[in-house]
């Protein structure tokens, strides 16, 4: 398998995640890292469709009844870019031009108004494309997009020429792996998911939800021997997993059985490969595990 993988990485070497050309050039300088999801494949899976069953958003309700604008409905891609001061999440879709959000406050940022409240806000820039984030990279976003240069997304997709073009959600991080470490779900069923990923740096990762759930995450530690105690870990934590399976649900062995590590000197790989008929079983695990947290967090 770690041949393989590693066969895999270097075939693609020379890809690069689809963006939309808009979104690519709204992502202010300076960013630490980048997510994107192509939530118009995403939205017609049943990973999706269970998921968001299994979630009671209230704030997105109340947002969708005041505008008439549902992110689960009407937006086609997303990118989100961590920032020094948060982060902003780009959007492409179907927009109201004048949305009435209670307890916002317009705010004049050149050309464009950002519905803002306290420290965040969004901008609906046009019918199709949108930003939020904190005050602070939301404007940053409108500057880099009327700036004309356009750079500022270049330096970290020049480290993810390994995602696979066909993917429908990736990242990418400049540092330490912040997005996935932040923003995954936290102990649940045997893995810190979450914890996992704080000791890796430069990492990217891919996603798709099409047939079952298959995920592959790649990075690098800062010593060999973190990169050892790493695998270690989540093998123990995998290992711990299957030992935690009641004997009534057997079919939960496979579930486990489809998360692995790969370890090569500073280098690990932790992929996934969930079978369709065990959807719902990661859905439930990841709503449980995931209680009371936010993605992305610095979003409103």
């Amino acid at each position: 398998m770690r041949t393989v993988i590693f066969l895999f990485l270097t075939a693609v070497a020379a890809a690069q995640p689809r963006i939309d050309n808009v979104l690519v050039r709204m992502v202010p300088p300076g960013s630490t890292s980048l997510a994107g999801a192509h939530m118009d494949q995403i939205k017609t899976t049943d990973f999706y469709r269970k998921l968001v069953e299994q979630r009671k958003l209230s704030q997105v309700d109340r947002f969708a009844k005041e505008t008439g604008f549902d992110p689960r409905r009407d937006v086609r891609e997303l990118l989100f870019a961590s920032t020094a001061t948060g982060g902003v999440l780009l959007a492409r879709g179907t927009f109201p031009l004048h949305p009435q959000v209670s307890d916002t406050k317009p705010l004049r940022h050149g050309k464009y108004t950002i519905q803002s409240s306290g420290g965040s806000g969004f901008c609906i820039l046009d019918t199709t494309l949108a930003a939020a984030g904190d005050l602070r990279s939301v404007k940053a976003a409108l500057d880099e997009w009327t700036s004309g240069s356009h750079t500022g997304a270049q330096p970290l997709l020049g480290r993810a020429r390994a995602v696979d073009p066909q993917t429908q959600f990736w990242g990418v991080s400049a540092g330490f792996a912040g997005f996935l470490a932040d923003n995954m779900p936290g102990a649940g069923r045997g893995i810190d998911f979450s914890k996992i990923f704080q000791g890796l740096e430069d990492t990217w990762f891919q996603a798709s939800f099409t047939a079952g759930f298959q995920a592959l995450v790649h990075g690098a530690t800062a010593t060999e021997q973190d990169a050892v105690n790493l695998r270690d870990t989540m093998k123990g934590l995998i290992g711990f997993g299957r030992l935690s399976v009641p004997e009534n649900q057997p079919e939960m062995l496979k579930l486990w059985d489809g998360i692995g590590v790969e370890q090569e000197g500073r280098t690990v790989s932790i992929h996934a490969d969930i079978p369709e008929n065990l959807v719902d079983r990661l859905v439930r695990m990841l709503s449980v595990s995931s209680a009371g947290r936010a993605l992305p967090k610095s979003v409103p």
